[in-house]
């Protein structure tokens, strides 16, 4: 009896193996062929659950916003029920911040689509500020909740927290601090917000 294939963990294979090689050595560095070799599966294979290869970067940007998102979710729990805002606010941008290996991996990942959006500015327009865009949302809402700001001003302080938050973490993939330097000055910012 022939082995059934679920379709759609071999496609989230051949993302992983995709984001593997933008952790490694960034976008430029994984062809089609790469990718194949990365995941163990022919060329073919890749070229059949991904037609271009513009099609498996924005795949693997959804496996790696997925990704993500579980860790935010992890780091809000471990704070306890029922999370405040300012919980909410901590959880996630402590998620984004590289202080152990997981989270270097993301946003060196991250940091690889960046590179390619400046390089490919149609990537951006279409695909690349849906989940920052989703993210300052959530904060400027938790920010307003937690009487953190006015609710009118709630989007910029999201902008600036994330921003800021963006900054850190490549200060400490580039050396200038380490995670928990790079912990101390968010937290810092967050005790003045949250009074």
């Amino acid at each position: 009896m022939p082995r059934r294939v679920d379709h759609d963990v071999r496609r989230r294979e051949i993302g992983e193996a995709l984001l593997r090689i933008a952790y490694a050595k960034g976008l430029q560095a994984a062809s089609m062929r790469e990718v194949a070799a990365e995941a163990g599966v022919s060329l073919r294979l890749v070229q059949y659950y991904f037609h271009t290869k513009d099609e498996l970067l924005v795949a693997g940007l959804a496996y790696l916003g997925e990704q993500l998102s579980a860790r935010v979710e992890s780091h809000i729990r471990a704070l306890g029920t029922p999370p405040t805002p300012r919980g909410m606010v901590y959880g996630t941008l402590t998620a984004i911040l590289p202080t152990d290996e997981e989270s270097r991996r993301l946003t060196r990942t991250y940091a690889a689509y960046y590179t390619l959006v400046l390089a490919t500015p149609g990537m951006a327009t279409e695909h690349g500020t849906a989940y920052p865009d989703l993210l300052e949302r959530f904060l400027a809402k938790q920010l307003a909740a937690g009487g953190a700001c006015a609710p009118d001003e709630s989007a910029t302080v999201a902008a600036g927290l994330l921003a800021m938050t963006n900054g850190l973490g490549s200060s400490v993939l580039g050396g200038q601090r380490d995670g928990a330097a790079a912990l101390a000055v968010l937290t810092y910012h967050l005790d003045r917000l949250f009074v």
